[in-house]
């Protein structure tokens, strides 16, 4: 026997109590913890987060079940002594939260055994959406939605939810949609004439109280198929964010919302084809820039064959694939090494690359230059790629390439 009765056991509806504190706990991270004789608080469990709310002036944070030893409240404020009498309140919404999801997990589970023979195997009401690893192949939405309306169909049937206590015996008899490891008496929550499951959570009076069940995605995951769904109070919120960003996306085309993936999906694709365009004509422009660039006077005078031209430079706001374009166009010269930087947004970008008659390792130059930008890259002897966040340390590591590169043509 538990040293605390669970009051949600028998009235998830409960939100206000009186019990008596029968242990103060202080915990290994500092928080102070109180058990009572009696308690409406679910603890964690099942897959389903805990009730807050207060015990006297204190408020209750987290709850946590220690089985035979009770649950204990972890509160913040007031520290209750023991024998005291408090009186508990439990946060409604909250509370009105985790029972429609959890409801409403029971329903779209038995759901997909119905349909499909296709058992839960594991449950999780997370911080903005809930999810159910489901034994379904090939997930579908053939397959899903049938499951989903029909799940909808027992929530608008408003079909009365009532919780059993059973011995193990009397369970091993029953029709149960999964077994239970647990010992002794089992509670068991019945969805009238579709559901009947142990369960130790709070749950709603009726399926009507759910409200509407809404499944947002769902994927492969270690075998099973895992759906991310929402209820109640949870799946309208979904829908007003959900029609606000696809109102604000159909009013930038002045269209309908209905209209807006068809719109959406020409001008991505007319976009995709205006890149490619840009990057030809970027290559295009390289080229000429690289003629530019090799006709420098400063350069010209400073060059003695048969060293290699050296071409270290900073450029600002050049993506990465331009600055490869006109490495490539100055290294398509003979005799051309290009040490090339970029101040794209907040990364320091790099690319160095030589001509194949050219000396040195431009793989072994990138990385080291790299190290100084707290980032990373490499590549081959001909051509490497890379960069980082410190972007206050791109000309050093220009510089520094050169001088490095300086050094192997000189040996």
């Amino acid at each position: 026997m538990s040293a605390t009765e669970r009051l949600y056991y028998n009235d998830s509806r409960l939100l206000e109590f009186d019990a008596r504190v029968i242990g103060v706990d202080r915990r290994d991270d500092g928080a102070v913890a109180v058990r009572l004789d009696r308690t409406a608080f679910y603890p964690t469990g099942g897959g389903q987060p805990s009730d807050t709310g207060t015990l006297g002036e204190a408020r209750v944070i987290d709850c946590i079940d220690v089985e035979d030893e009770g649950v204990l409240h972890v509160i913040q404020g007031p520290v209750p002594d023991v024998d005291d009498t408090v009186h508990g309140k439990i946060d409604w919404l909250r509370r009105l939260d985790h029972m429609q999801q959890h409801t409403g997990q029971h329903i779209l589970s038995a759901a997909f055994v119905k349909l499909f023979e296709a058992p839960t195997h594991s449950f999780r009401v997370l911080e903005h959406e809930c999810e159910i690893d489901v034994a379904l192949d090939d997930p579908t939405d053939e397959r899903i939605e049938p499951a989903v309306d029909l799940a909808n169909q027992i929530i608008w049937e408003c079909r009365p939810i009532q919780v059993r206590q059973v011995t193990t015996q009397e369970a091993a008899r029953l029709p149960l949609r999964k077994e239970s490891a647990r010992e002794g008496e089992l509670r068991l929550i019945e969805v009238d004439e579709f559901d009947l499951t142990p369960c130790g959570g709070t749950h709603a009076l009726s399926t009507g109280e759910v409200g509407v069940i809404a499944v947002r995605s769902w994927e492969r995951a270690k075998g099973l198929t895992r759906i991310q769904f929402m209820a109640g109070v949870r799946a309208l919120a979904d829908y007003r964010k959900a029609n606000k960003t696809a109102r604000a996306v159909a009013e930038l085309f002045s269209a309908g919302r209905e209209d807006s993936p068809g719109l959406l999906k020409r001008l991505i694709a007319e976009n995709k084809k205006l890149i490619r365009r840009v990057r030809e004509l970027d290559q295009v422009a390289c080229r000429v820039e690289a003629e530019q660039i090799l006709k420098e006077p400063g350069l010209q005078a400073g060059h003695r064959p048969p060293d290699p031209i050296i071409i270290a430079k900073v450029f600002d706001d050049r993506d990465a694939d331009s600055l490869k374009h006109l490495a490539l166009a100055l290294v398509g010269h003979p005799n051309v090494v290009a040490l090339l930087g970029s101040r794209d947004g907040e990364t320091a970008r790099l690319v160095f690359a030589r001509s194949p008659d050219g000396p040195g390792d431009m793989n072994a130059l990138m990385k080291e230059a790299c190290a100084m930008l707290d980032g990373r890259g490499g590549g081959k002897i001909d051509l490497a790629q890379g960069g980082g966040h410190r972007i206050a340390k791109l000309e050093e590591a220009i510089n520094s390439a050169y001088r490095k590169f300086l050094g192997i043509i000189a040996s």
